[in-house]
């Protein structure tokens, strides 16, 4: 029964938190599905609009913090985000699982969403209990600061679901105590300090989330080389079915969308598993299968160059002595 719940529930519940449910619905104010207006998509791009919505006190005009148990049972909404959330949602139901395999931790699960992104919950029907944590900002609050300009390098905030950050009970507890540290700042009145110090700390939150990542990466080591080998093999694919003469080189975001992962997540993982960034990866397997063609003296360098996806044979030239310290014709005539 546990893992019913989670399946067909929490799941779904998770699923299109972070924008991946594409499916039509609408809700009242309370969070309760109605029949009207079926395909609306709420736009949230203040955080007043957003704690209007889930029914909580705005304390300050551009952050908050919200307890989730405070939080009416939900059915089913969807919002387009104008603001970055951070939601933390606990795990009741005993082991969660993601296809075949269990996730490592079932004490909480931390989601990351950034302005421009759609996100909701449908819980098939069944009212559920929200249980967690949420933190939502608005882009204003960091601008100026050290974390506006940081910001883009936490890669996980276009991370999908399936990518979440699960965390252990220690971990978990440092992330509540991070959120309770923020709530308690932005409780206070706001002086010419709050800025400085709620963004200060929304930086130590998020650095405590690239942490805990860097952990994830390498507990799930053995998920991780499964996941190489299928990118090994999709790219030695890629070149003998011919695809790289019609369609270019393979690109990150084909590699990514293929192994069914996010481009953002999928370049971390490569870069943690190889300590080369996912295009050296495919630049270096690109230049190990022109090696092998080269010997084929049947095929000019302008066919292997087409051949392996390079529209001008100036380009291949390039990028083969960058990384080999001699031109597709040297190596040829070097063999």
């Amino acid at each position: 029964m546990a893992c019913f719940l989670c399946t067909r529930i929490i799941l779904p519940f998770l699923q299109v938190l972070a924008g991946m449910d594409k499916r039509p619905g609408n809700l009242d104010t309370f969070g309760y599905q109605n029949n009207a207006g079926m395909d609306e998509i709420k736009k949230i791009e203040t955080v007043r609009h957003y704690n209007d919505f889930i029914g909580v006190d705005t304390l300050h005009p551009l952050v908050s913090v919200v307890n989730f148990n405070e939080v009416p049972a939900v059915l089913y909404f969807r919002m387009f985000m104008g603001l970055y959330a951070v939601f933390l949602k606990n795990i009741k139901c005993g082991d969660m699982m993601y296809g075949c395999n269990p996730y490592d931790y079932e004490d909480g699960t931390l989601v990351f969403v950034s302005p421009g992104q759609v996100y909701g919950i449908d819980s098939k029907g069944v009212a559920v209990k929200p249980s967690g944590y949420a933190l939502v900002f608005h882009p204003d609050l960091i601008k100026g600061t050290d974390l506006g300009k940081k910001i883009k390098d936490y890669a996980f905030f276009s991370y999908a679901v399936r990518e979440a950050l699960h965390l252990s009970k220690k971990e978990r507890q440092t992330i509540v105590d991070a959120l309770e540290k923020i709530g308690a700042e932005i409780a206070l009145n706001i002086d010419k300090h709050s800025k400085t110090l709620i963004a200060s700390n929304i930086e130590l939150l998020l650095n405590y989330c690239m942490r805990f990542y860097d952990r994830q990466f390498i507990t799930r080591s053995n998920v991780n080389r499964d996941i190489l080998m299928q990118f090994e093999q999709l790219l030695d694919d890629y070149f003998k079915s011919g695809k790289a003469h019609t369609l270019g080189t393979p690109s990150v975001a084909y590699c990514a969308e293929q192994l069914h992962l996010s481009a953002n997540y999928f370049g971390d993982l490569i870069k943690k598993e190889t300590g080369c960034t996912a295009l050296d990866y495919i630049q270096h397997k690109t230049i190990d299968e022109a090696k092998t063609r080269l010997f084929d003296t049947t095929r000019s360098i302008n066919d292997v160059s087409f051949d392996l996806g390079f529209k001008y044979q100036q380009h291949f030239t390039r990028l083969f002595k960058q990384k080999t310290g001699m031109t597709p014709f040297e190596y040829r005539n070097a063999g």
